[in-house]
Parts: structure tokens; sequence; C-alpha cells
């Protein structure tokens, strides 16, 4: 036989019950993301091409997630230092993301590393790519890129150029070009453009492989562009060849995007993509863009993820062919 239930007795259940819901649904009181500045990791030097653009879209992103985005240049590695340090140590929580270079996909075939370029981190979205160009002093006596070329062949080992490090695109497509040309190239590594920039001009270099940073000195008649690395020449220099119609057979643009560490909550993930995919396409962006004679290469977090692994495994023999790989 059941007891009626008094009314202290249906308040009790009543709180009971309200408690379980509570304690059920503890994320209806988590505050939403962000609630503090976010740290964006360009992992080169300030003042080249990609901070450039980075910073651009870091400001406008900034007015869509209502915190700021706080760029920090972690240069090293040929651009694989920070975000493999960012991988190693910084919590899944969005705060701390970086941006993810193509040198990612190409580093561990080359070197022994603590880090796995696709199961460490968690992609976000795929941004641009660069306009690669070979660029010598104005008062060079190398006006083309096959004055150059040839003068590598008629004197082995004395001709040098500067890349923004080892493993980096500038410096594996110059690789590629030597290997394709039969000529032997002497390659000097630089952390990143701006020390890269004034060695050129300082004359400690010949010439330099590198994204368009340099477009300012070009355009101020301080350096001589002599080849651009695109499928077809640039709307900014058309009177300049590119690798691919001097008969070179190299192409590259070496997308990027951002990445955060593995383990990123996937609703973080769609609002920091959402607040950068806009960013990407922002005037202010765009207009840096065109500066630096590139176009967006937007990829959602899925397709990025997707490219990142099919690159991966693609480099392997691109690595291999030019001898390489890790020992």
């Amino acid at each position: 036989m059941h007891r009626p239930l008094t009314r202290r007795t249906c308040l009790g259940l009543a709180l009971a019950t309200l408690a379980g819901l509570a304690a059920a649904a503890p994320s209806a009181a988590a505050p939403a993301f962000p609630t503090q500045p976010i740290t964006l990791i360009v992992p080169f030097p300030a003042g080249g091409s990609t901070d450039r653009h980075l910073r651009a879209i870091a400001e406008d992103a900034s007015k869509r997630l209502g915190q700021n985005v706080v760029v920090e240049n972690r240069p090293g590695a040929g651009g694989t230092l920070g975000p493999s340090n960012m991988a190693k140590t910084a919590r899944p929580d969005g705060y701390t993301i970086s941006l993810y270079p193509l040198g990612m996909l190409r580093m561990p075939y080359m070197h022994k590393t603590d880090w796995d370029p696709i199961q460490d981190f968690t992609f976000i979205v795929g941004l641009s790519g660069y306009t690669f160009g070979f660029t010598v002093r104005a008062d060079s006596p190398f006006k083309t890129f096959n004055e150059y070329i040839e003068a590598a062949r008629s004197k082995p080992g004395t001709i040098d150029y500067g890349s923004t490090g080892v493993g980096s695109s500038p410096h594996l497509l110059m690789e590629e070009i030597a290997i394709n040309a039969k000529v032997k190239l002497n390659h000097v590594p630089f952390k990143g453009n701006a020390d890269m920039q004034q060695a050129l001009l300082g004359g400690h270099i010949m010439a330099q492989s590198d994204a368009t940073g340099w477009d300012q000195f070009v355009d101020s008649g301080k350096m001589r562009l002599l080849v651009t690395f695109g499928e077809e020449r640039t709307k900014r220099w058309p009177d300049v060849p590119t690798a691919k119609e001097l008969g070179y057979g190299v192409v590259s643009s070496s997308p990027y995007g951002l990445a955060g560490p593995k383990g990123m909550d996937p609703a973080v993930v769609r609002i920091l993509h959402d607040a950068f995919k806009q960013a990407l396409f922002s005037p202010r962006s765009m207009e840096v863009m065109q500066q630096l004679n590139q176009e967006p290469a937007y990829r959602s977090s899925e397709d990025y993820r997707k490219w990142a692994q099919a690159t991966y495994i693609k480099d392997k023999s691109l690595i291999e062919h030019l001898g390489l790989m890790a020992k």
C-alpha cells in the first residue's frame, strides 16, 4: 500500500529533479568560446609576406571573435619550429593555434622528428598559397634566369642562392630545378625573409628564392625578378617568365592554413574556422593578397586535413628524388 505524498516529499522530489538536470547539463553554464585572447603563431620573422597576410587576417578575425588574435613570430627550422612546438606543448583549447606551412609535410622525411605532421594536429582552415620568385640585386650580372643557370653550369660550386631554410618550398623548388638543369647550386639557409633580403641587398649572397616578400624591392628597382614558379605568369609582373615556360618543369605555390594541437573540441574548431574564413575574404586580406600576388585557397577543416594527408604521401617521392631522405 502506497503512502500519500506529502507536501514536503513533493518539494524534495522537485529539488532533486532540478539538481539532477543541472548536473546532467554542466555545459549550459559554460562560457562561450572565446573568453580570452588567442595566440596565433607565425613561424617566420615579422615583415615577410606570410606575416603581412596573417596579421591582416588576425585583425579581422579578432573583430568577429570578440577577442584579440595576437600574432607571435616564432621562426626556425624552415617554418616548422613554431607549429611543432605548439603541437607538443599547447593545450587543445583553441587559445593557441599556428600557421601550418607546407614544410610540415616534408620535414619529417628529411630529419628525425618527435612529432607527426598529421596525427599531432587539428586542421582548422586552408587559407592561401604563395607566388614564389627568384630575385637578384638590380646591379647583378644576371639579367635572366637562364644566365644564372648557365653560370652555375660553367662555374660549378661557385653560384649561390638563399632561401628560408632547408626543406622549405623555396629551397626544394630550386633543388628540383638544379636536378632538372643538371647543375650544382650552393644553398644558403636563413631563418626568414627579412634577414635574407638584407643579405642579398648587402651583397652577401648572389640571389634568393622566396615568396613575394621581395615585391617592394622589385617595384622600387633595388632587385630584379628573374622568374616566377606558378602555372602562369603573374598579373603584377607579366613580363617575367615562369620556370615552367623556360623548360625547367617546376610549378609550386605551397598552400598554407591554420592548425591547432590534436584533440580540439569540434565546436571550437567550427568557431575558429568560420571567423578565419570570413577574415580570409575580408577587404583588408584581399588587398594584402593582391599586393603579394596571392589568391585565396580556402579549404574547410575536413578538406584541409584530407589535402594534408594526400600531400604528405605524395611528397615522399619528391624528397626521395632529391636525395634528401633522413638516413
